[in-house]
């Protein structure tokens, strides 16, 4: 009920209002907000980065409904590259060895042996809504147009693009953009949502060589029909899923919170012989935070996703839709503050 009160609210244009508006509530977002602008979203990554972590960063913004404003977000993300390559943080893994070394590794499980496909260091997260995929005429072509520059651009610094996955209906077209741009891509991330329903069969089709796919838990609204409607039952998908990727030749991106996941991936690096440099773990900014350090400290590749930009309301209410803990923490900063 809760989960389900705080997906609407990220709807709602009021409460968007009272709580963007709210005397103390920018302090607050602050810890999992990078900054408005690209110039903080590189300061955190400069940090982050001294503390050997790895980091992928997302502009916020979805649902762009002008072409103009689809062209000015993948604007955004290529001088977004540019000042993280002239800052130098796009080269060079984790301590111990990551995936941005790019070295091979071997991977057990029925796909055999495959090199981890390079990574950067600090990459970029996109989501097709916000470079135009639901504009009325040519979303998807248009879409599919700016996320060919931002990765045209990556590549030309050394670095990856991940495309994130948003609501179910957008499932379908997302997946079509990724598999056109990796003929040219090869190296084009994707994400996978573990709350639907078919989702392991979509990792069983994406667990192929070279193949970067980041699996998450998924914080958006969906029908029965379409999604799994428990906690139990999507901890239940995860696992199936993270299972899927860990047996096969790609390269998983795991992300999540959740001890008993990290847990079993770990188990399941161990079980198919992978190599800490032929997968990740990765976390929110500003959750965990000791804990991502630990995992790196550990040896374990942990990528950050740092999100900024003014457009941060509907991203933090998902994440406190995500977790209880984060809902909780949000409700003791602001009550500090007063």
């Amino acid at each position: 009920m809760l989960r389900r009160s705080l997906l609407a609210a990220s709807k709602s244009a009021r409460i968007r209002s009272f709580v963007s508006t709210g005397r103390y509530t920018r302090d607050v977002v602050a810890r999992f907000v990078a900054g408005e602008t690209s110039a903080d979203a590189i300061r955190v990554t400069e940090r982050l980065r001294g503390d050997g972590l790895l980091v992928t960063l997302d502009h916020l913004g979805e649902d762009t409904t002008e072409p103009e404003h689809a062209a000015a977000v993948a604007d955004e993300y290529i001088r977004l590259i540019e000042g993280l390559a002239s800052a130098g943080l796009l080269g060079g893994g984790p301590a111990g060895g990551g995936p941005a070394d790019g070295g091979a590794a071997g991977a057990g499980g029925p796909g055999g042996t495959a090199a981890s496909p390079a990574t950067g260091a600090a990459e970029v997260s996109v989501k097709p809504t916000a470079v135009g995929l639901r504009l009325a005429a040519n979303g998807a072509k248009t879409a599919a147009g700016h996320i060919a520059r931002i990765c045209a651009a990556a590549r030309g610094a050394g670095t990856t693009v991940t495309v994130d996955m948003e609501d179910h209906l957008g499932v379908e077209p997302t997946l079509r953009i990724v598999a056109d741009l990796r003929t040219e891509f090869a190296d084009l991330g994707c994400v996978l949502q573990a709350y639907l329903r078919r989702t392991e069969r979509d990792c069983e089709q994406l667990a192929v060589p070279g193949s970067r796919v980041r699996l998450c838990k998924g914080a958006y609204r969906a029908p029965g029909d379409v999604a799994f409607s428990s906690r139990h039952e999507v901890d239940r998908s995860y696992v199936r899923c993270l299972r899927v990727l860990m047996a096969g030749p790609g390269y998983p991106m795991l992300a999540t919170h959740d001890p008993r996941m990290i847990k079993i991936a770990l188990a399941q690096a161990a079980l198919t012989g992978r190599p800490a440099s032929s997968y990740e773990l990765q976390m929110l900014y500003g959750v965990r935070q000791a804990e991502q350090r630990r995992l790196a400290e550990s040896g374990s590749a942990m990528r950050v996703y740092v999100p900024y930009g003014s457009d941060w309301y509907g991203y933090l209410v998902r994440r406190l839709a995500e977790r209880p803990a984060n809902l909780a923490f949000f409700l003791r900063a602001l009550a500090s503050r007063r």
